[in-house]
C-alpha cells in the first residue's frame, strides 16, 4: 500500500531473513532508501508507522557505505543457489506463498528479497538500454545460501519448491544479475525484444564471444 504512492526519491525493499542477532528467529525487514535529505524523514514516516521495529537503523549515510551493508551476509566460501522473477503485483496470495515457504527454510543464511521497480526507472524507453523491463513491478529473489556442501541437496530443493509455488504469480520476466550464467534457455526473459539488437552489438565488438561468463548473448 505504501509503495503505490511513494515519490521517485524513495525506494522500499523488503526481505524475509534470519534475525541479525544470531538467534535464528525469522523476521520481516523493510529497507527504505531515500535520496533527498530535505524530504526523507517525512516520506519514510509511513514505513515507521507500521509499528515498533526490532531494529531501526535508518539514518543518513554515504552512498559507498550503503554498498557495503550486505557484505557480511555473503561470507566467502558459502554455497549459493538462486531463483528470481518479477511480480507485477504484490498480492496477498503471493505474500502468503513467500511467508509460508520461508517458514520452512532449511538455512538461516537464506533470504527472500523484494525490490520495488518504480519511478524514473519506469519512464525509460525499453529500447534505450539493454535492460527492457520498464513497467512498475517487484523483483523477487529467492537467495538460497548455506555453509557446507553436504547441505546442498536440501537447500536447492527448497529454493525450487518455493519458486514453483510462486510461479503462478510471476510475470515471466527476469533480472539478468540474479540469473545463473548457464540459464541460457531463459535469456529472452532477461532481454526480451532487445536480444536481437544486443546480438548485433556482440557480433560487432566481440565476435569470438570472449566475454561469455555471464548470462550470455551470443554474436548474431
Amino acid at each position: 500500500e505504501v509503495t503505490r504512492a511513494v515519490p521517485d526519491e524513495l525506494t522500499i525493499g523488503a526481505a524475509l531473513i534470519a534475525a541479525p542477532d544470531g538467534s535464528g528467529a525469522k523476521v520481516a525487514a523493510l529497507v527504505p532508501c531515500h535520496c533527498d535529505p530535505a524530504t526523507a524523514d517525512d516520506d519514510i514516516e509511513a514505513v515507521r508507522a507500521f509499528g515498533r521495529p526490532l531494529l531501526d537503523a535508518v539514518q543518513p549515510m554515504p552512498y559507498p557505505v550503503v554498498n557495503t551493508l550486505l557484505d557480511p551476509a555473503f561470507p566467502a566460501g558459502a554455497c549459493n543457489y538462486w531463483k528470481s522473477g518479477f511480480l507485477d503485483e504484490l498480492s496477498d496470495a503471493a505474500i502468503d506463498v513467500l511467508v509460508s515457504s520461508y517458514d520452512e527454510v532449511p538455512s538461516p543464511m537464506t533470504g527472500i528479497f523484494l525490490d520495488h521497480l518504480h519511478g524514473a526507472a519506469t519512464r525509460v524507453d525499453p529500447a534505450a538500454t539493454a535492460f527492457p523491463h520498464r513497467t512498475e513491478a517487484f523483483s523477487v529473489l529467492i537467495l538460497g545460501q548455506w555453509a557446507t556442501p553436504d547441505e546442498t541437496a536440501e537447500n536447492i530443493a527448497w529454493v525450487r519448491r518455493t519458486y514453483d509455488a510462486l510461479r503462478p504469480h510471476l510475470s515471466g520476466r527476469r533480472y539478468s544479475n540474479f540469473m545463473a550464467a548457464d540459464d541460457t534457455a531463459l535469456i529472452d526473459s532477461a532481454y526480451d525484444t532487445n536480444r536481437s539488437r544486443l546480438s548485433d552489438v556482440k557480433r560487432r565488438y566481440d565476435p569470438d564471444n570472449v566475454f561469455h561468463l555471464n548470462v550470455n548473448v551470443t554474436p548474431a
